[in-house]
């Protein structure tokens, strides 16, 4: 049942977003995993797009901000107000109590706006004025940042970046992709045509069945080599947390997940230890001065560490 829900969502969300199937499944692998998605990338290839799809095809309610630097963070979590019948003070819900929150361009916005989210990405609740607000379930932030202009940006930190769990890139098109773009939009948007495929209850059974995935001793051992090799590279400043290795340990069951199977293998770690990786490390400035990029080198400790034989005892 839930490889042919899968199956259905990644079909439906690709007449929307063009030959992009990839990116479709790991956004899917990060809601399966409970995990928030960051998407860096040019202006105009869909990122929007891609968040409001998965919105409708999942039937979860959904919000969206467009930070810019006089963004606060009461936007985002909301407020109080006192109320002079009752004496009180009345909470005000944010634009964070959603199911699904899209931070359009948050790299826009000051550091305490951007400091808003991280309760939120990682307890699913906010607290205001001393009291704690729980989230929806499910709760998904789906943010994105263009890296393209720099001017008046505030760069995530490290501690924010770590809340994500995957940093994706849906890149442009090819060209026989861009014309069939055209052909779709001629008459209507792709978009209003999108149906809801699942619903919350569904997506939360899935996500309590992700425990049921098993990792292996020998995948458990693999994947922890890989973020030590990450620690020692000579390259490497600061290699993955343990929040990563949690991170990429929940990656790979919905990895295993998406090919219907209860259990994790060597190829799933490989499908998505860049994307959960590569932004949680920092470069040398040699590294930067060779032309080196995170995912570049993590190829690299990917290739030189030795993959179990078996997946499965």
């Amino acid at each position: 049942m839930i490889l042919e829900k899968s199956e259905e969502i990644v079909r439906s969300i690709g007449k929307v977003l063009i030959g992009k199937e990839n990116v479709i499944k790991k956004v899917l692998m990060a809601v399966y995993a409970k995990g928030n998605v960051l998407l860096e990338d040019t202006p105009g290839v869909g990122k929007t797009t891609l968040a409001l799809a998965f919105a409708k095809a999942l039937g979860l309610d959904f919000k969206r901000v467009q930070f810019t630097p006089d963004t606060m963070p009461s936007d985002i979590t909301g407020f109080t107000v006192y109320n002079g019948e009752t004496g009180e003070f009345d909470y005000k819900q944010g634009a964070i109590v959603c199911n699904l929150f899209m931070g359009d361009e948050i790299n826009r916005a000051s550091a305490k706006t951007q400091s808003a989210l991280l309760e939120a990405m990682e307890e699913n609740s906010v607290t205001v004025d001393g009291v704690t607000h729980r989230l929806p379930n499910p709760f998904i932030c789906i943010a994105t940042q263009n890296p393209v202009g720099s001017s008046g940006t505030q760069p995530l930190p490290e501690s924010q970046l770590d809340r994500f769990m995957v940093k994706l890139s849906i890149g442009y098109p090819d060209a026989e992709e861009q014309a069939e773009i055209l052909r779709r939009h001629q008459s209507s948007d792709p978009i209003d045509a999108l149906v809801k495929i699942t619903d919350r209850d569904t997506l939360v059974e899935i996500q309590n069945y992700l425990g049921s995935v098993k990792i292996s001793d020998d995948i458990i051992d693999y994947m922890v080599a890989l973020c030590e090799e990450t620690r020692r590279h000579p390259l490497i400043e600061l290699g993955v947390s343990p929040r990563g290795l949690l991170a990429l340990s929940r990656m790979v069951r919905a990895c295993a997940i998406l090919s219907e199977r209860d259990y994790v293998v060597p190829a799933d770690v490989k499908e998505v230890f860049c994307d959960v990786c590569a932004h949680r490390i920092i470069l040398l400035p040699r590294a930067k001065l060779e032309g080196l990029t995170p995912r570049s080198i993590l190829k690299k400790v990917l290739e030189n560490t030795p993959a179990p034989s078996m997946g499965r005892k």
